[in-house]
């Protein structure tokens, strides 16, 4: 069985996670599910063994139900957040590399994904102009995607306090 990258020792956790940052047109495709009231980009741990490259492609087929094909690595985000769902109060440090996908024009899935908890996920397509309406995860992305960028972004988001 995988076992995800990460751990919680008391009330401090760490995880290592590949997401993924897809565009089609002036969107960016985000998921969200039954249980938390926010919005948040679609990839999730990276399994002992498992490349990050080769996660957010299992992750992006298994949230969307497509083969979506990495175009290059674009941000790596140290995290620092106090967690508000599943393990309330918990410390956490993450470090998530994002990946830009290549388009495929296409705005319809088929996956039935749900959370580590069992929670029903959905995918939706939210307008890049209109990102700062959404509460939506990581808080970079709305900044990120109006700028233009070459080379690997490394952002510390420090939401703590």
């Amino acid at each position: 069985m995988e076992h995800n990258c990460g751990f919680i020792n008391d009330k401090r956790a760490f995880r290592y996670r590949a997401a993924t940052i897809i565009v089609e047109g002036d969107f960016v495709l985000l998921a969200r599910n039954d249980e938390d009231d926010y919005y948040y980009s679609v990839g999730g741990a990276v399994y002992m063994g498992e490349t990050s490259e080769e996660a957010v492609k299992r992750e992006v087929f298994e949230e969307t139900g497509l083969n979506y094909e990495v175009d290059h690595l674009a941000v790596i985000h140290e995290n620092f957040f106090i967690s508000s769902s599943g393990i309330d109060g918990v410390d956490f440090h993450e470090l998530t590399l994002y990946y830009i996908m290549k388009p495929m024009e296409k705005r319809d899935f088929t996956s039935q994904s749900t959370t580590e908890t069992g929670a029903k996920e959905t995918m939706h397509w939210v307008p890049i102009e209109e990102l700062d309406k959404y509460k939506a995860y990581p808080t970079f992305m709305k900044e990120y995607l109006k700028s233009e960028h070459s080379g690997i972004e490394h952002i510390i988001t420090d939401e703590r306090y």
